[in-house]
């Protein structure tokens, strides 16, 4: 069955992908460095790892499998569930794919890159009601196309 593996320190998106999982009787796991409040559902399970770079992502990247679902903003994250053939979904609605995570990728490296040697501001923009909405229409997608 299904699972829905969400990144969840600074994920927008969590209340809505458990209104959604309690629909389709799935069940989720939100991963964070820390205890989150509001995180609640009895299909819900909350995981604490330990603090340090990328241990959410690890812990993510071991348990998830090809059938199951990773909610996450963070582009490496991304890749690796790619390479697992899982299917991601970004807090806007956006779906990663093998062909479309290189650009992706290239596109952080570079802003990443910009930041540490430029005085850049990358300016991201606010999580709007659209955001929202495509989100939970992509996400309500997948899992329909799941079910048949």
């Amino acid at each position: 069955m299904t699972k829905i593996y969400v990144d969840g320190d600074a994920c927008p998106v969590k209340n809505e992908v458990i209104k959604v999982s309690e629909r389709y009787g799935l069940d989720v796991f939100v991963v964070s460095n820390s205890w989150l409040r509001n995180v609640i559902g009895s299909n819900v399970k909350s995981i604490v790892v330990s603090e340090g770079p990328d241990e959410a992502d690890n812990w993510i990247v071991q348990h998830i499998n090809s059938n199951d679902i990773c909610v996450t903003g963070d582009i490496p994250l991304a890749k690796r569930c790619l390479d697992k053939d899982v299917i991601v979904i970004d807090h806007s609605g956006k779906e990663f794919t093998v062909d479309s995570i290189g650009m992706a990728l290239a596109v952080r490296n570079l802003k990443s890159e910009l930041r540490a040697s430029l005085d850049f501001k990358d300016f991201n923009k606010q999580f709007s009601k659209k955001d929202r909405s495509r989100f939970l229409s992509t996400l309500d997608r997948v899992l329909s196309s799941k079910k048949t």
